[in-house]
């Protein structure tokens, strides 16, 4: 399966994202020269991974009839050296109050295991290409 996301240059440093007829638009804080209307691009991987954890958890708990009501997912992350990148991710599953004690350890196994983390364990690879032939 092949997906394709389109960005494009909204003005300054603000861009839209589109992904299957769904809309994102990314930032910069004020103090790194944007205007601060949406997050960065940072956050939204961040953000990203957190959802892919809350989705395999969600997905987990449906499979074994258990209710979601008071799932969350928090991710906290730091950012810097060289070359800049994400430096450490921490994702906090709050699981539901109805989460049984013998269940605890294969919830989190499966939260663990999102296609986001498994991208993150065995990274893809990557290629940046200049294509002329699309430039408007």
């Amino acid at each position: 399966m092949t997906s394709k996301i389109v960005t494009s240059h909204l003005g300054g440093d603000r861009f839209a994202i589109d992904a299957r007829g769904h809309r994102v638009h990314v930032d910069q804080p004020i103090d790194n020269g944007g205007e601060d209307t949406a997050p960065t691009p940072t956050e939204l991987f961040a953000a990203s991974l957190a959802g892919c954890v809350a989705f395999y958890a969600r997905r987990y708990l449906a499979r074994h009839n258990v209710a979601s009501d008071g799932l969350s997912v928090e991710a906290e992350f730091s950012a810097g050296g060289t070359p800049n990148r994400i430096t450490d991710v921490t994702v906090h599953i709050s699981p539901p109050t109805a989460l049984p004690r013998e269940r605890r350890a294969a919830f989190s196994a499966v939260a663990s295991h999102c296609t986001l983390h498994n991208i993150l364990s065995q990274p893809p690879t990557v290629n940046v290409r200049l294509d002329l032939q699309r430039a408007r």
